[in-house]
């Protein structure tokens, strides 16, 4: 149907960018071949493998920045700040821990070994070396990491806590909350308090598991949850960012024997929750 690579891309994309946009990514060798770019002029082949990136939307800079608790040639451990996702997905790249650390620290092949949701702040581990991100990775897989988490929320006078939570956990794509189902067990939360005053508390959260949103649906279940939650117990409207009600929900601690070195490690978060003042 096309007699050249740039009438196809014309095609392809014009309706979705503009064919302004088009021959001007053209004109800066923004589509490459095997070979290298290419002008748009070259014959039309079915099967020819073009690579480009894709611009991205502005995003809304997070305005705090990520802190740098250790670093070697084989890890980072950072501080995460709250609504700063961990890595790229759905609306959020370049605003993003992992596009940030890349940029700032110059390694280009960083990836994490596990994520955060984007409203909690706290330590995240990243990997440098590709080769080794399977072996820290089966760390998180295996539960061979000690996690522990801090927030702050109602305080009940009537609920005996400590207090393990054991329940089934349930996520689906597009739904903003999970939600707890009656079936096997697949999430283990230990909440336990550490003090209160002017009617709320200060918990010490443990997981066991690891499920998506599991310490916000756990605290939520016992009536306890936690302060400025956007999803628990109801999901807020959409809007611009409120960057002055953090979620108060810390990632604390990560503890656990490096896969390749056999050294125990300990790393606690320099951050801070603000939610009893």
């Amino acid at each position: 149907m096309w007699g050249t690579v740039g009438d196809h891309l014309r095609a392809r994309f014009g309706g979705a960018i503009g064919v302004g946009r088009v021959e001007e990514m053209l004109r800066d060798g923004r589509f490459v071949g095997v070979d290298g770019p290419v002008s748009g002029g070259e014959p039309y082949a079915a099967g020819l493998r073009l690579w480009f990136h894709r611009d991205f939307p502005p995003e809304e800079r997070v305005p705090f920045e990520i802190g740098i608790v250790y670093r070697d040639e084989r890890i980072v451990v950072a501080d995460k700040p709250h609504f700063l996702a961990t890595m790229p997905r759905g609306r959020h790249v370049t605003e993003t821990a992992l596009a940030r650390l890349r940029r700032e620290l110059g390694t280009a092949e960083l990836q994490p070994a596990h994520r955060l949701d984007r409203m909690t702040a706290g330590l995240v581990l990243f990997v440098v070396r590709p080769q080794d991100r399977g072996a820290y990775q089966t760390l998180f897989r295996d539960r061979l990491v000690g996690k522990e988490y801090e927030a702050v929320a109602p305080y009940d006078p009537g609920l005996a806590l400590p207090v393990t939570v054991r329940s089934r956990i349930v996520k689906e794509r597009g739904v903003m909350a999970a939600r707890e189902e009656p079936g096997e067990p697949n999430s283990e939360s230990r909440i336990e308090l550490v003090e209160h005053r002017n009617g709320f508390g200060r918990y010490r959260l443990l997981p066991a598991t690891g499920q998506t949103h599991q310490l916000r649906v756990h605290m939520n279940a016992l009536g306890l949850p936690i302060l400025n939650d956007p999803v628990y117990p109801v999901v807020r409207e959409d809007g611009p960012e409120d960057f002055g009600r953090p979620l108060q929900l810390l990632a604390r601690r990560l503890e656990f024997t490096d896969p390749l070195t056999r050294t125990p490690l300990r790393f606690e978060s320099r951050l801070r929750l603000s939610g009893l003042g």
